[in-house]
Formats: C-alpha cells, structure tokens, sequence
C-alpha cells in the first residue's frame, strides 16, 4: 500500500536506513511493517496489526516522525 523509506548518514558510521510499510494481510487486518539497519546490510524488523488502516496510519506516521526526529531524511 504505502512505503516511506529513510535514509541516515553520518561521517564515521555507515549509512543506516529506516523503512515503514502499510499493507493489508490475508486476513483483512492492516499491517505496519518496520525495517531498520546498515544499508547494504542484514536489517532487522517487526511487524504490528491493526484492525482498521486509521491506526495503522497513526502508528504509521508516529514512527516516521519518530525516525525523521533522529536524524533520518527521506530518500
């Protein structure tokens, strides 16, 4: 459904990323996936259910913002 993927780079650490999906599962329940990590590396993830995309949503943005308020900028 909707990606945001973010990107952080500082001078002496590899470049990391922040990726935040919203999709639909089989289910009928909406899914807020969540990536992190090194870039070009094994990341790590979780993913949270919601039962309508209006949460999803808010969970959603809150970790965005949350991301983009330690540094990370879109790509």
């Amino acid at each position: 459904m909707a990606v945001c993927l973010l990107y952080r780079q500082t001078p002496c650490r590899a470049p990391r990323f922040y990726r935040v999906e919203i999709a639909m599962n089989l289910f009928g329940e909406v899914s807020v996936l969540r990536e992190w990590g090194v870039a070009r590396g094994r990341g790590h993830g979780v993913i949270n259910v919601y039962g309508n995309l209006r949460d999803a949503s808010r969970a959603a943005d809150h970790h965005r913002n949350r991301a983009l308020g330690r540094g990370y900028a879109r790509a």
